[in-house]
């Protein structure tokens, strides 16, 4: 599929990447998936104004009116022997890997021991114990790396079958030749995913953005997370406004027929986990295709499917210490040097929207064909794709007034940002607040006939 083209003020953050070209094309695509999707050309945009938003909407979220936790104080910049190294730690199960691998029992002792090791030495001894952590490197640096090489191929999304880029955006889609049980568009444009059903693998930020969407959009997302590993609290309110939320392990013999009958049931799985790590459970795209070949599958995760990194742990800011973004975001102070970092995680919410498009693309060519697909992304090629865009003009400027919106939750009264499109040049909402974690059971909810 084709790059959305970005326009907008070039105005909202500074520094030398065009941060908001990104996530106006990145938001562009996903409208242009829907415009194919329903066959109505112009009805979905992206709003410059609700895409600033959306990019921080954890920045702006208040649950019952406080905001959201930040970073761990063991996450961050960090000085090693030669240079700098970023950490993670935000997860418990990270920070315990983190602590082990530099023999540590404090943050004060691990940052001691990181002075006495160079940033690739410990780099490497947090990646083998199963930490999370990137050396700073140079943009040169990373482009001349195995793994470097390795993101920057191939497309930004990159869908199997492929979509020609010179194909029509969109014959009508009520007009698809799929079979008669593929949910269509229905008469209500700001739901056209109504009686579409989502099954979100997903954790973090990314591939739960793409879902909140989709949700936004009327489909029926349930997303399944492990027991032994819970997701963040703050994290998950912000991205799950409007699905519906189950805890089960998916390896126990019961929960493996649930899954096998939600994936029968399913027009869309999204995945967000290491490449790999799911593949035992047959989902992993090919099974998933070989037992429903209608189905449309779309894959994200740090580091996409090639090179040394591709089955490791990462996350946006780890990405940015590893491709040049922290180097090129650097700055200097009475402190000295130190590395920096984007104004957002925009890496994380561009791949989100991107992931987002892939799967109305998938589904709009369901209708076309019947045939179903698969789409990939990952947030190194999404940091790929910012450095290809024309250096940012900084003219900066205030960033555009926020609209917030209030809604009663179980987790407190909300006030959140809404999503970043327009639907016939009006907001779109989502459907309801966040559920309680792991309220739902793993089972669809009947279609409307």
């Amino acid at each position: 599929m084709a790059r959305a083209e970005a326009t907008g003020l070039r105005t909202w953050w500074g520094g030398p990447l065009d941060v908001e070209g990104l996530a106006l094309a990145a938001v562009g695509a996903a409208a242009a998936a829907l415009d194919r999707y329903t066959g109505a050309a112009g009805r979905y945009t992206a709003s410059p104004e609700r895409t600033a938003a959306a990019f921080d909407s954890s920045g702006h979220l208040r649950i019952a009116g406080r905001p959201l936790q930040g970073f761990a104080p063991l996450s961050g910049f960090r000085p090693t022997l030669d240079g700098w190294i970023r950490l993670h730690a935000n997860y418990p199960h990270h920070r315990q890997r983190l602590m082990q691998a530099l023999g540590s029992t404090t943050p004060d002792g691990a940052e001691a021991v990181l002075r006495t090791m160079t940033s690739l030495d410990a780099e490497a001894a947090i990646q083998a114990a199963g930490g999370v952590a990137a050396g700073v490197r140079t943009r040169a640096e990373w482009q001349d790396s195995e793994m470097g090489r390795a993101a920057a191929s191939g497309p930004w999304i990159l869908l199997d079958p492929p979509d020609p880029e010179d194909s029509p955006a969109a014959p009508s889609a009520m007009t698809g030749s799929g079979p008669k049980d593929i949910p269509r568009p229905g008469g209500d444009p700001r739901r056209p995913l109504a009686g579409v059903r989502v099954l979100d693998l997903t954790r973090v930020i990314a591939g739960p953005v793409s879902t909140r969407l989709l949700a936004a959009l009327g489909a029926d997302v349930l997303r399944i997370d492990p027991p032994a590993l819970p997701e963040l609290s703050d994290q998950f309110v912000d991205t799950s406004f409007g699905k519906r939320s189950a805890v089960a392990s998916l390896g126990l013999p019961g929960t493996r027929a649930a899954l096998e009958r939600l994936v029968a049931g399913a027009d869309v799985v999204i995945t967000g986990y290491r490449s790999g790590s799911l593949d035992r459970f047959g989902l992993d795209a090919a099974s998933l295709l070989a037992a429903r070949p209608d189905l449309a599958v779309v894959t994200l995760n740090s580091w996409g499917t090639d090179g040394p990194w591709s089955r490791l742990r990462g996350f946006d800011s780890i990405v940015q210490a590893a491709s040049g973004i922290a180097h090129l975001y650097g700055m200097t102070d009475d402190a000295g040097w130190r590395p920096g970092a984007l104004p957002v995680q925009a890496l994380d919410h561009a791949t989100g929207y991107g992931a987002a498009a892939a799967a109305v693309t998938l589904l709009a060519r369901r209708q076309e064909s019947g045939a179903g697909g698969s789409a990939r992304l990952s947030l190194a090629r999404t940091a790929e794709e910012l450095f290809g865009l024309p250096p940012n003009p900084n003219r900066l400027q205030a960033l555009p007034p926020t609209a917030y919106r209030t809604v009663a939750s179980s987790y407190g009264e909300l006030r959140y940002v809404t999503p970043p499109l327009l639907v016939e040049g009006k907001p779109l909402d989502y459907p309801g607040p966040p559920p309680p974690y792991g309220s739902s059971a793993m089972e669809w909810v009947a279609r409307d006939d």
